[in-house]
């Protein structure tokens, strides 16, 4: 390198003028100068009332189990979730959405509808404290069912869907009746939001909204969600149900029959390998659009982190703009309240 220079610096004739300095007619670093300029022209803005916190809930009372998969996300009891709800009203959340984790599982997935089910009996203590988020409660049958299924099984080992859609009316109905605010079915069962919304109504829970998991994708992004809610299948796959990764045609199709069925809002799965979907919904249709950062994409920034190889916080800002950008107006992510705290703190850090 040094031979280079020394050749460059030799063939300058310095008696003779240089020539003019060329004077580039756009000058796009004028406005990222400074923390102040770049927050000033900044496009894509994410406030803490965008994310919605996963809270994963067990039966019993100060238990606190941690999630080796996913560091900082534990399993809890109900007592502890309503602690954890009271700080992220502190922080400014948009919500959360629980799962489940029931004392006993069956075939049919009976604990996902049960009044006294794990997840009615935290919505009933989180409504008497009236906290300034939404609720929304996960609405399936796989972390419920013995053998991980969305759905009771067929004499050929696949998913009995119209049996499954009574059964997710039936668990929306008892999770409307005990505070949710928001039912968010996940089976991707062919007719799950028609079947919901007139159990509801019916029920007289016309006021409840539902967050459609319209497209899920079968992804490998979710196996640290499977073992924090023990939902994994106990034989073959959900890829009978859940979608081809590789299909975009078929996600709008999905997208534009759940809208069809009265859905409130659409919910993409996972997002950073969804964008691409993410996008195309937000240009098609007028409905809020939600988008899961699931356990996998945030499991490998922490596991990354970890290592010292990428800046955590930054990371997941920036996975997170990403996101926004693409056109989520809502992100479920486990990286809630961090993203919150460090939002108020300013991303430009």
């Amino acid at each position: 390198m040094n031979v280079l220079i020394d050749s460059i610096a030799a063939s300058v004739d310095l008696d003779r003028p240089s020539a003019p300095v060329v004077d580039p007619a756009h000058r796009l670093r004028r406005t990222r100068r400074t923390p102040s300029l770049r927050a000033l022209v900044r496009e894509t803005r994410v406030h803490p009332r965008q994310l919605v916190a996963p809270i994963f809930v067990q039966p019993g009372r100060g238990i606190r189990s941690p999630i080796s998969s996913l560091p900082s996300v534990d399993r809890v009891s109900p007592d502890e979730a309503a602690a954890d709800v009271a700080r992220y009203v502190e922080l400014g959340l948009g919500g959360v959405i629980l799962f489940g984790l029931p004392a006993a599982k069956d075939t049919e997935g009976s604990g996902a509808w049960i009044e006294d089910g794990i997840v009615q009996e935290t919505l009933r203590g989180l409504r008497t404290t009236d906290p300034d988020l939404v609720l929304i409660a996960d609405t399936c049958l796989c972390e419920y069912t013995a053998h991980g299924h969305c759905g009771p099984i067929l004499p050929d080992g696949s998913v009995d869907n119209d049996a499954a859609i009574e059964r997710l009316a039936a668990t929306a109905v008892s999770q409307a009746r005990a505070g949710a605010d928001v039912v968010a079915p996940s089976a991707m069962m062919d007719g799950q939001v028609a079947a919901i919304r007139t159990g509801l109504d019916a029920a007289g829970f016309t006021g409840t909204s539902i967050l459609a998991y319209a497209a899920k994708t079968a992804s490998a992004y979710y196996g640290p969600f499977r073992e924090a809610a023990d939902s994994a299948p106990a034989f073959g796959d959900r890829r009978g149900y859940q979608m081809d990764p590789a299909n975009f045609r078929e996600a709008m199709r999905e997208m534009a029959i759940d809208v069809d069925e009265s859905a409130d809002a659409l919910l993409v799965k996972p997002a950073m390998p969804s964008l691409d979907i993410l996008a195309a919904a937000r240009a098609r249709f007028e409905l809020p659009i939600a988008a899961y950062q699931v356990s996998g994409e945030y499991a490998q920034i922490e596991a990354a982190a970890q290592l010292g190889w990428i800046d955590r916080r930054r990371t997941h800002i920036e996975a997170l703009t990403s996101i926004v950008r693409a056109g989520a107006d809502i992100v479920i992510t486990y990286a809630a309240a961090d993203l919150a705290t460090w939002l108020r703190e300013g991303t430009d850090r």
